[in-house]
């Protein structure tokens, strides 16, 4: 058997098809036909010499190989952009001021940073993990170059739409939630000080419902919101994005508690034309948000015209 070597252009379309949720849209972002992106997954597949896909009521989905296939795929296309950045961007140098949300500084700031560090050594970054209101007056005031917080539809000057993610309710992982709303008692929440857009969500939710709640703790960090989460002092909302293994999402309807909305996650930047190092530095963000976000929201996504988990 001859060695497999994987087009990068074959990988990078099916990153991005799986990124968007469809391969029609891929298309237009990698500026191919739907018919030449549908050839390129079709040759991935043989390459891989086993199905990738399979059928998922009107639309696709991964197999196990393919999951697999997709982490490989991530690490080749981020290893080959760290590579070319590298080469081509080695004088980049100066300042880039970054802000993030406080769910993302654990998780992703270390693997933002690393790789950016890598390929720019010269270039030094002024990081701030804060609220979202400070995130977005910050960026307005150009007291940092870019932002990355969550939005309930505020757009800044120069800000991109990166996607949504789903909020839930959040309980402790070792200790039974006793609190359920056929009780006589409100609902006991966990909450971040205001303004806090998840806070509101969530007050909204249970008014609506009919079903009454109290401020059992309230935190100015999320380091106490999971501590006392997870002592049991009462039930948090958050999204699923970076929770600590003491604290796990509730199931849908779980304790009759009603279902919340979706979250917008937004890019800010400063200026609409910015710094080389800055700009390099958002398109490795977004790479990592947008494979968190693939994480929590793999779907049966749509193909493109003509494919099926059959004909590939």
């Amino acid at each position: 058997m001859g060695r497999v070597v994987f087009d990068l252009d074959v990988l990078r379309s099916f990153v991005v098809g799986m990124e968007l949720g469809s391969f029609a849209k891929a298309a237009d972002r990698v500026g191919r036909s739907t018919s030449a992106v549908s050839s390129q997954i079709k040759k991935l597949e043989d390459q891989a010499g086993t199905p990738i896909f399979r059928k998922a009521g009107r639309g696709l989905a991964l197999t196990e190989a393919g999951e697999t296939m997709l982490g490989y795929a991530r690490r080749l296309l981020e290893l080959n952009d760290e590579a070319a950045a590298a080469v081509q961007g080695v004088e980049l140098e100066g300042w880039v001021r970054l802000g993030l949300q406080e769910d993302f500084g654990e998780r992703l700031l270390p693997e933002v940073l690393g790789r950016f560090a890598r390929a720019h050594p010269k270039v030094r970054i002024e990081a701030r993990v804060v609220r979202n209101a400070e995130l977005v007056e910050r960026v307005t005031s150009g007291r940092l170059d870019l932002a990355l917080a969550w939005s309930d539809g505020v757009r800044t000057a120069h800000c991109e739409r990166i996607g949504e993610v789903p909020m839930c309710w959040v309980a402790p992982t070792s200790e039974r939630v006793d609190w359920n709303a056929s009780s006589s008692e409100p609902m006991p929440l966990v909450t971040l000080e205001m303004p806090c857009l998840l806070r509101t969500a969530a007050t909204r939710a249970l008014d609506h419902a009919g079903i009454a709640w109290r401020v059992a703790f309230v935190s100015p960090s999320l380091g106490g919101l999971w501590a006392a989460t997870a002592a049991g002092l009462g039930i948090t909302i958050r999204t699923p994005l970076g929770l600590p293994d003491r604290v796990r999402p509730m199931s849908s309807g779980e304790a009759g508690l009603p279902p919340l909305p979706k979250l917008d996650l937004v890019l800010h930047r400063a200026e609409a034309e910015q710094s080389p190092a800055t700009e390099r530095l958002a398109t490795i963000m977004l790479q990592a948000v947008r494979q968190s976000l693939g994480e929590y929201s793999r779907a049966p996504f749509e193909a493109v015209s003509g494919m099926s988990a059959q004909s590939l």
